[in-house]
């Protein structure tokens, strides 16, 4: 027969509730796949897939207000391993950073002692990952090491600093949301602070400009934010224009550079930087939810909104080629072009009340196509984005709303109608750019309409708000250990009864039993709110409301307010919990008499004792729901009770035996057959009596002891239904009154409200008294286990576990002093592990010292397997990569690693297979077909892996190396024969990845940009920066036509009218040219750098207008010109003196160089630059990725 295995190992665990108000916006989503958010004091980390609770990270002392993921932005080797690495900081302002697997805390630091407001990891850098940027309140930035805890420097600002934001494109510009308005800073750097104060400039609110006010009523909110033109100023607005305090968020756009977003209840302006100029509003109709919070998307772009109600929004820009008017509507006399973003998807709402409401929402940053909600009452949401292809018939025409497409290409490389592709792997897989203003869709191609929605994949709820009673199952025994499971009960204030099991820390079951309004399930007394007055004139003991029948069911009790004459109705109700099924045990008892004060069910969950306040006890049978005895009038109040565990089931079952077996002997014939048939019917008589106690229904007896007010300890026997007086102890001088019993063994334990603690050894005769001196001993409970004589005591401030063999404390918790909770409930969970409810809405599964501490995730139950590599070992994770990236010894993939030889460990090799079996069947599909090629499988990997820094080389170089190189068909792979042919036209690089795009892509973009700037304009500040721009972009007849609309009383007319002239008349003769490019020369000389650019530009100079910005230190600035105005070898020439740039060793920026690199078609370089780079795996993927499409010539140099 198979050896029988059970899980009941229960390991150290928190379970968590409701939160903090401080957790609000403690919650981050990491490219690790994991979600943290803070609850109290508690950091929570889960699963993001299968919405699994990993780890509880617990060390704050006080509540968390922020938590932050490390990026994933770096080359991932034995020496920088796949880490799961967490910063949270806390109302008291210091901040943990964890390592999450080991569930340690690797640093702390400590600047004030006031709540951090913001804190952001640097991911830019390729020397340092550990720097670690902190708002301590009021006004400070501070640059952490937090490897090691050192401050690197610190910069203090005129005005409270609220949040701040880094521009994603350029890591050297940070903006701060203060409480007066913006500050800009343009020379953040991690070596040094920032030097000035930074440029400040102030916001009107959209409310408070006076066009707005103007024009609401005539036409409308929406027409008239249209209308709103001056935004941000340099003059501080007057007074009844300061309202910036609505500003909820301000955030980069990371899907096109120099625009932001600020965030209002009612609206969202999308800002363009460059002339710090509103061009886009999403406002909401009067009668629409406000929002909370906004989430800018990279791949596309697209907003995600969080609205008052709970409700997630998805809003996408609007393509410019669709019509700007509706059909049912009258055409706008001017159609004022900008930034539209249309509703595309929301999910359902949440039941908001006044403790419930939705606190905040993160993206998932790697593939951007879900949203967790967290919801005040401890509850998160996870809403995955779904793709529908639909038939164009069905399509709305009148809705005015652009379609979506879904895009050509599946993992950066082009595929055909019939191929395996999973569209839902991520937002740029589900639908394609908005085309830009000008861009015809492709003929002939074929694009196929799509429609998002929300689906709930996963939801993790917390324990409801205390108050709440805890009572653990029977213990585990050697007869039960097949059916054993750790199942905790926990009665709560709204009547229901929730089953946790806690070996997974999930919910079982959950159970609406009362319906009376609960003040609390665990009876009367359980409240938090005690008064010394109160207790002494109640000294009764702490009965708690749910006791257990047998491993599958299980009494609890509740009662209603009280009415007038202090009468309530009782409910017991007797649960089953396999079918849930729920039976009043009372019948029909239990209207308008004295509340039950507490239950307590006989060791061989035989009888039940049911102590009411002001009425005598009544004894119950508890297998046949009947009432054995109802004490007499002058029975004596009962303060404590407690079942002895002594019995005489075993002298019972003897005498039984004995019977049978001389039964047995008469049957027998003879007495060599006797021996044999005596041992089997013994055998079968033993198992038959374990398993029909209730069916025989033998009574046997057993007892209890009680007392009363005056302390006096009475001692009853009850067998069937005939109940005993045995003995009465007189009461002992120096305890008080009595309000705790516990008994096991010889051992008898009694607790009063002055803190004593009386140890009674019944077998020696003795007592001993021992004065805690910390108030009234509210519970006391033995630990399971043969001969385990340790005891859990808790009083108002917190408990105590005894040794009462050796009546000495072995460890003790005090709210206050080594914790910020106070404990609501105590039980013990296993013969070594203890259970406290606390009033932070938690319950802890401790170690017997009591001390809070965090598990190893590895060493975790869980009952769903989860994709994680970052919990296996360094080298098995890179081995792991490695196999899913490249299987050279195979003929075709496969994704058993069994017969693979991992010398190291077979255990990690089995660790590995989990992980593989933890794929869902989508990923193994993609991952087994044949067609699938290379740079699809890097891809891919980079995203089940959360790789930042794979996930950007692999999309440039997917893109670069299929656009450029696709020609060569004998290389090429079968996808591209599937591919339209003007593949660089219609699907170029996403403008996210801005002057990585191709030349042609980037200029449409750029000037579609300026037209919507020119058309923004409102001052002649803008006009000029606008003439500026189109200058460089060599529109000139359009300057000039700017140039000419300065007014004749502004001081710059003159200078302009003669700009427009020199424009208008500039040809290419010699002499002129000549003379212009001097004079250009010497403006960039004496500090006009860009006005000399300007000239350089007119007379079709711009590479030497490039050299002068680079010259300069303007690198950002000259790629840009490049790409406007050069062609693609001067182009090159201008990006390559870049690249040089960013290899030197003060800039150090290799990362960025190698994407440039990849834009230019420079594959070799590439190759070299990751190998010197020591990237060898990537640099060996590369260059076989290279080979397949021909791009790098094999001969003998190579």
């Amino acid at each position: 027969m198979l050896p029988y295995t059970v899980n009941f190992k229960v390991s150290a665990r928190t379970l968590t509730g409701a939160l903090n108000a401080h957790n609000k916006a403690a919650v981050d989503w990491g490219w690790q796949g994991l979600i943290a958010y803070g609850c109290h004091s508690l950091v929570v980390v889960i699963d993001s897939n299968t919405a699994q609770t990993l780890q509880v990270l617990e060390k704050h002392k006080a509540d968390v207000v922020k938590v932050k993921w490390a990026r994933e932005n770096y080359h991932h080797n034995i020496g920088s391993p796949y880490s799961l690495r967490l910063a949270s900081a806390d109302v008291n302002g210091k901040i943990i950073v964890w390592d999450v697997a080991a569930g340690v805390a690797q640093c702390e630091i400590q600047e004030h002692a006031k709540p951090i407001q913001d804190v952001q990891w640097l991911w830019n850098q390729d020397a340092s990952r550990d720097l670690l940027l902190a708002i301590h309140p009021p006004n400070y930035i501070v640059l952490w090491n937090a490897d090691t805890g050192t401050k690197l420097w610190k910069k203090s600002y005129a005005d409270n600093i609220l949040s701040f934001s880094f521009d994603p494109f350029d890591p050297s510009h940070l903006t701060l949301l203060t409480s007066e308005g913006i500050v800009f800073i343009s020379d953040f750097s991690p070596a040094r602070p920032p030097s000035g104060p930074g440029k400040k400039v102030y916001i009107s609110s959209p409310h408070s400009s006076p066009a707005h006010n103007k024009l609401a009523a005539a036409t409308g909110a929406k027409k008239a934010l249209n209308k709103v033109k001056i935004l941000i100023t340099q003059e501080k607005p007057s007074a009844e224009f300061m309202t910036l305090n609505d500003c909820l968020q301000l955030a980069y756009l990371p899907s096109k550079r120099n625009h932001m977003l600020l965030l209002y209840p009612r609206e969202i302006l999308i800002l363009d930087l460059e002339v710090n100029q509103t061009v886009g509003v999403i406002a909401i109709e009067r009668t629409g939810v406000p929002f909370l919070q906004v989430i800018p998307c990279f791949q596309r772009d697209g907003l995600f909104c969080l609205h008052e109600n709970g409700c997630i929004t998805l809003r996408v820009r609007r393509s410019y080629n669709s019509v700007f008017t509706t059909s049912n509507e009258e055409p706008d006399p001017d159609p004022v072009q900008e930034l539209t973003y249309d509703l595309r998807s929301q999910c359902d709402a949440i039941r908001v009340t006044k403790t419930v409401r939705p606190f905040s929402m993160v993206c998932c940053p790697v593939n951007e196509n879900a949203a967790a909600l967290i919801v005040s009452d401890g509850r998160v949401m996870i809403w995955e984005l779904k793709s529908a292809v639909c038939n164009r018939n069905s399509r709305n025409s009148s809705s005015g709303v652009s379609p979506l497409y879904s895009p050509v290409s599946f993992c950066g490389i082009p595929v055909g109608v019939l191929q395996n592709k999973l569209p839902d792997l991520s937002l740029d897989n589900m639908i394609g750019q908005s085309a830009i203003a000008g861009e015809e869709q492709p003929k002939g191609s074929v694009l196929q309409e799509v429609h998002l929605k929300f689906l709930l994949t996963g939801l993790l709820s917390g324990l409801p708000s205390p108050q709440f009673a805890i009572r653990m199952c029977p213990p585990l025994t050697t007869k039960n250990i097949r059916m054993y499971q750790p199942l905790l009960a926990v009665g709560t204030s709204n009547g229901s009864v929730l089953v946790y099991h806690l070996t997974s820390g999930l919910l079982h079951k959950e159970l609406s039993i009362h319906s009376c309004e609960v003040n609390c399930v665990s009876g009367k007394k359980c409240g938090p709110t005690y008064s010394p007055s109160r207790i002494k004139e109640t000294p009764k003991a702490l009965g708690w409301g749910i006791e257990w029948t047998s491993l599958t069911g299980f009494l609890s009790f509740a009662t209603s307010t009280p009415n007038n004459m202090g009468l309530v109705r009782n409910e017991l109700q007797l649960v089953d919990l396999p079918t849930g099924r729920s039976i009043a045990f009372r019948g029909e008892r239990g209207n308008d008499e004295p509340p039950i004060e507490m239950i307590k069910v006989s060791h061989l969950k035989q009888y039940l004792a049911v102590v009411f306040k002001d009425k005598p006890l009544e004894l119950w049978d508890v297998r046949t729901c009947t009432l054995l005895r109802e004490m007499s009038k002058n029975f004596p109040a009962v303060t404590a009770l407690e079942w002895s565990p002594s019995h005489n089931l075993k002298s019972l079952r003897k005498k039984q035996l004995a019977t049978r077996e001389a039964m047995a002997r008469q049957t027998v014939v003879s007495d060599t057959e006797l021996s044999i048939i005596e041992s089997s019917v013994i055998s079968l008589l033993q198992e038959a009596e374990s398993k029909s106690e209730l069916s025989q229904n033998i009574s046997a007896r057993e007892h209890f002891v009680f007392t009363d007010n005056d302390g006096q300890v009475y001692h009853l026997t009850v067998e069937g239904n005939s109940v005993k007086d045995s003995a009465r102890i007189p009461p002992d001088g120096s305890m008080g009154s009595v309000t705790c019993i516990a008994w096991k063994g010889d051992t008898l334990v009694l607790g009063d409200m002055d803190g004593n603690l009386n140890f009674w050894d019944l077998k020696g005769r003795v007592s001993r008294g021992i004065p805690t001196h910390r108030s009234w001993v509210r519970k006391i409970r033995f630990a399971p286990g043969k001969g385990n004589q340790k005891l859990i005591a808790m009083y108002n401030d917190g408990a105590e576990v005894w040794d009462t063999k050796e009546v000495q404390m072995v460890s003790s918790l005090r709210s206050g002093r080594n914790v910020t909770f106070r404990i609501l409930d105590v039980d013990w969970c296993t013969s070594d592990k203890v259970i406290l409810a606390s009033d932070d809405g938690c319950i802890r599964v401790l170690e017997m010292s009591m001390k809070s501490t965090c598990f190893r995730m590895d060493e975790q139950e869980l009952t769903e397997p989860v994709w994680c590599p970052y919990l296996l070992v360094p080298r098995a994770s890179l081995a792991l990569k490695a196999f899913l990236l490249h299987q050279p010894w195979n003929g075709q993939f496969s994704l058993d690693i069994s017969h693979v030889d991992y010398p190291e460990n077979e255990e990690i090799k089995n660790l590995l297979q989990e992980q593989l079996n933890s794929l869902s069947n989508d990923i193994k599909k993609l991952l087994l077909d044949p067609e699938f090629t290379l740079l699809q499988r890097c891809l891919l990997v980079s995203r089940l892996y959360g790789d930042e820094s794979e996930l950007h080389f692999w999309t440039v170089a997917a893109h670069y190396l299929h656009s450029l190189c696709w020609e060569t068909p004998a290389s090429a792979p079968a996808t591209t024969e599937t591919a339209p042919r003007d593949h660089r036209v219609t699907n170029p690089l996403d403008i996210c990845y801005d002057v990585l795009c191709e030349n042609a892509y980037f200029q449409k973009f750029q000037l579609e940009r300026v037209n919507l700037q020119e058309v923004k304009r409102s001052t002649y500040d803008h006009t000029r920066k606008c003439t500026d721009q189109l200058l460089l972009l060599g529109q000139t007849d359009r300057a000039v036509q700017l140039l000419l609309e300065t007014s004749a009383d502004n001081q710059h007319y003159y200078c302009d009218s003669l700009k427009a002239c020199l424009v208008t008349t500039v040809t290419s003769s010699g002499p002129s040219q000549s003379t212009i490019k001097l004079v250009a020369t010497n403006m960039i000389a004496n500090g006009k750098l860009a006005e000399g650019v300007q000239l350089l530009c007119l007379i079709d100079k711009a590479a030497d207008a490039c050299r002068y910005l680079q010259t300069y230190g303007e690198w950002n600035r000259a790629a840009w010109l490049a790409k406007v105005r050069l062609n693609s070898e001067e182009c090159a020439d201008v990006l390559k003196r870049w690249v040089d740039h960013l290899c030197s060793p003060q800039v150090n920026q290799k990362s960025k160089a190698l994407l440039v690199l990849l834009s230019l078609g420079c594959f070799s370089s590439v190759a070299e630059t990751l190998h010197s780079m020591r990237y060898f795996d990537r640099a060996a993927l590369f260059v076989e990725a290279c080979l397949k499409y021909g791009a790098i010539e094999v001969s003998g140099d190579t």
